[in-house]
């Protein structure tokens, strides 16, 4: 597939939006529900799943494709909600990934890693 960088994918979802006179609509608030709820129904996929079934999801022929629409559909609204409020996803997203690095450094050998369910990579 062509043009799969984020700019050209933020372009296409914003181009289709526009065709259908959907930019009303598509504000900061409604873009992050509309999130929300695909993530939520990314989820209700695994829901009652053992961690053994969750890892093997993408093995089930009917399952896949439905895990991969729904990853689909978080991204692209991701994506829109970034375009609309004019953040640039891949920076947010390296600079979090160095705040977590300096926030969470790698143990020294020897040094055990901090057991602590309280700190979580992604806050």
């Amino acid at each position: 597939m062509d043009g799969l960088d984020v700019r050209t994918l933020q372009r296409r979802l914003a181009d289709f939006a526009a065709a259908r006179d959907w930019g009303p609509y598509h504000t900061p608030k409604n873009l992050a529900s509309a999130l929300s709820v695909e993530a939520a129904e990314l989820v209700e996929i695994f829901q009652w799943l053992t961690p053994e079934q969750s890892a093997r999801v993408m093995e089930d022929p009917q399952t896949a494709p439905r895990v991969a629409d729904e990853v689909a559909d978080v991204l692209a609204y991701l994506l829109q909600f970034c375009e609309v409020l004019g953040i640039d996803v891949l920076a947010a997203l390296a600079a979090k990934i160095e705040r977590n690095e300096a926030r969470f450094p790698v143990p020294e050998p020897g040094e055990e890693a901090p057991d602590d369910p309280s700190r979580h990579s992604s806050e």
